[in-house]
């Protein structure tokens, strides 16, 4: 693909994070699907490594 056909085709796109960043998205009318994610274990680094260690 040549990299200015890019910019002629219509966009879609993926969010994962805020919500608002989607609800943006679709108000200016593009198609954007929303991602529920969220950091394993909360981001907490100590039970991300007790998780490692169980193999999860």
């Amino acid at each position: 693909m040549i990299l200015n056909g890019l910019f002629e085709q219509e966009l879609k796109s993926i969010n994962i994070g805020l919500v608002s960043f989607r609800d943006a998205l679709k108000d200016a009318g593009y198609e954007c699907v929303q991602v529920d994610w969220a950091p394993p274990a909360g981001g907490d680094e100590d039970v991300m490594a007790a998780l490692a260690a169980l193999g999860l």
